[in-house]
């Protein structure tokens, strides 16, 4: 019973480590290089890996998106502004800076 339950074992780690080699097989080649952007960045940042990309996940989830803003936007009370009349005040307030 137990030699049946060892080749079960082993035939299951080899069935997990071809899965293995074939999923590092099948990895697009243009992952490559962005992975060795984000460790170049993870080492300039003096962090490892793992914590460079803890910390950028941490940071992402931490900033709204867009549509969370136009969310929150949406249902506040407020006027109404014709188009052209916003467009010119926005135009306006980006020459200013």
């Amino acid at each position: 019973m137990h030699a049946i339950a060892a080749g079960v074992g082993a035939l299951a780690a080899s069935v997990v480590w071809v899965g293995l080699l074939r999923r590092k097989r099948r990895r697009p080649t243009n992952a490559l290089p962005k992975h060795a952007v984000l460790r170049r960045r993870a080492a300039a940042a003096h962090q490892s890996l793992q914590e460079y990309l803890r910390a950028r996940l941490i940071a992402e989830a931490a900033s709204p998106t867009v549509e969370d803003v136009l969310d929150r936007a949406g249902g506040r009370a407020g006027g109404s502004v014709p188009f052209d009349v916003a467009t010119r005040a926005l135009r306006e307030d980006r020459d200013r800076r």
